[in-house]
C-alpha cells in the first residue's frame, strides 16, 4: 500500500509560500510557509511539516492502542491522543526534529492501571509512525479516566 502527499513551494525560504496536498484530498492545497514554521502556532499561517508529523504520531498512535485494547477484550471508549513535536536548534544553523512527546487521556472500562500502561507503551513502541520515527526521543504520559 502507498499513500502519497504533495508539496508545490514557490520563492526563497524566508517570504515563499506552499500549498500542501494528499491522495486523499483531506488536505487539498494547505498552505505553509516559513512563518507557520517558526513564528505562527494558531494555524493564522498554515501548518507547517512538524505539526503534520505530530498528527500523524498522535493518530497511528491512537489506533495502534485501540488494536491492541479491543484483543486484549478492553476496547476503549475514547482515545484522545496527542503528539508534541519538540526542534532543537543545530550547531553550525538549521533545526532538527528532537522528540515526540505522547500524552494519552483514555477511557477503558475494565482494565487494570498496570495493563492499560503495558498496552500503552507497546502501542507507543510499535505504531508504524513511532518506528519510523525511531531516531527521536519518544516520551509517553498516559492516564486512565
Amino acid at each position: 500500500m502507498n499513500r502519497t502527499a504533495t508539496a508545490i513551494w514557490n520563492g526563497d525560504l524566508k517570504t515563499g509560500t506552499g500549498k500542501l496536498s494528499t491522495q486523499s484530498t483531506a488536505l487539498n492545497d494547505l498552505g505553509y510557509s516559513f512563518k507557520s514554521r517558526t513564528e505562527d502556532i494558531h494555524g493564522k499561517a498554515g501548518t507547517n511539516p512538524e505539526e503534520l508529523i505530530g498528527a500523524a504520531h498522535a493518530g497511528c498512535f491512537a489506533m495502534m492502542l485501540s488494536s491492541l485494547l479491543s484483543t486484549n477484550g478492553t476496547p476503549p471508549t475514547e482515545l484522545q491522543a496527542t503528539a508534541t513535536i519538540s526542534t532543537v536548534p543545530n550547531e553550525g544553523g538549521g533545526f532538527s526534529i528532537a522528540k515526540s512527546d505522547l500524552t494519552l487521556r483514555a477511557r477503558v472500562a475494565n482494565i487494570s492501571e498496570s495493563d492499560f500502561q503495558k498496552l500503552a507503551k507497546q502501542a507507543k513502541e510499535n505504531c508504524p509512525v513511532s518506528r519510523a520515527l525511531n531516531a527521536l526521543e519518544i516520551s509517553l504520559t498516559a492516564t486512565l479516566l
